[in-house]
């Protein structure tokens, strides 16, 4: 079996293709033929040594994906062989076949198809529990969603126009405008340092944003606090880019509220997991979510994908093709 291993924390050059012994599923577990596997910034995180230090090298990257059940566990219960999967957190994804927990894995509908599920399973369920579980947003909030054209964004962009909220979009090139409008950004912004607040308090008579979805790191945080209005709310997230550094309660503006939100907070058990994503591809089924897939890979050339991804020249999702 080929995987995607990491030999070393360190850059594009520790990542190669390696035979691999064949997955045997636990008794919790399935084995799952992998068609399509995301590719995220926290696998970029783990390739640099920010996360999973606690596992020995080398390892397989990768944590998402979609495929078809091959075997299950003397355990398993909740999925059959022949059944079509997606799972928004499996480690050692970047793999022809995986032995993954079935608590993990969530069945897809005939109506969606695996690239799409294997695309909107992190972000669409992060996407989600920003706009619906961390700021519920209201007909006629106003949002300021940065990284607009990226996977995240694009999906977050469009569920607060499905709760009847206006976006305000930042992207860092204006060669993410076109894409963020066809997602329903209502404005977009073209920045790249953090030279935004003004131009969103423009855009809101002087007011400010009802609510910020900021993963862009430090460099953005400053101005992320000046958009917001007052009793704002400041959604923080993407450990992956740094965080913004010592925090004074007492400096925070306008009676704002802040917070570090992360979607297994809200999506705790396999039954919100499984109702959650449900939600998300029935919206994709019904039309209400498009998922934008920017690119997709063969397995052996995961490090150009991830070369991509960090390069912020990308839009949309991009995908693995084990």
């Amino acid at each position: 079996m080929k995987s995607v291993q990491m030999s070393a924390p360190g850059g594009l050059e520790v990542m190669a293709l390696t035979d691999q012994p064949e997955p045997v599923p636990g008794p919790n577990q399935a084995l799952v033929e992998i068609t399509a596997a995301g590719v995220n910034f926290m696998d970029t995180g783990v390739r640099r040594g920010q996360f999973w230090t606690e596992m020995p090298d080398p390892k397989t990257l990768g944590v998402e994906g979609a495929g078809r059940v091959l075997a299950v566990g003397s355990q398993v219960q909740s999925v059959r062989p022949g059944q079509r999967v997606a799972w928004v957190y499996g480690p050692g994804s970047y793999a022809q076949r995986i032995a993954v927990d079935a608590d993990a894995l969530v069945p897809v509908p005939d109506a969606v198809d695996d690239r799409t599920a294997a695309a909107v399973m992190m972000q669409g369920l992060t996407a989600s529990h920003f706009a619906t579980d961390f700021y519920p947003v209201q007909p006629g909030d106003v949002a300021l969603v940065h990284a607009a054209a990226g996977g995240l964004g694009l999906l977050l962009s469009q569920i607060i126009k499905l709760r009847g909220g206006t976006v305000i979009g930042r992207v860092s090139h204006a060669g993410k405008v076109a894409v963020a409008k066809a997602a329903g950004v209502d404005h977009v912004i073209v920045d790249d340092g953090g030279n935004f607040a003004a131009e969103v308090l423009r855009l809101t008579g002087g007011e400010g944003v009802h609510v910020v979805f900021d993963g862009s790191g430090p460099a953005t945080f400053e101005g992320s606090l000046a958009s917001l209005r007052r009793n704002g709310t400041f959604c923080w997230f993407g450990p992956v880019l740094g965080a913004p550094g010592p925090l004074n309660l007492l400096d925070l503006p306008k009676s704002i509220k802040i917070g570090y939100a992360v979607f297994r907070d809200h999506v705790h058990t396999h039954a919100l997991l499984r109702s959650h994503a449900a939600r998300l591809f029935d919206w994709i089924a019904r039309g209400d979510l498009k998922v934008t897939v920017g690119g997709v890979y063969p397995l052996a050339d995961a490090a150009q994908a991830h070369a991509d991804l960090e390069s912020r020249r990308t839009t949309g999702k991009l995908l693995l093709l084990p």
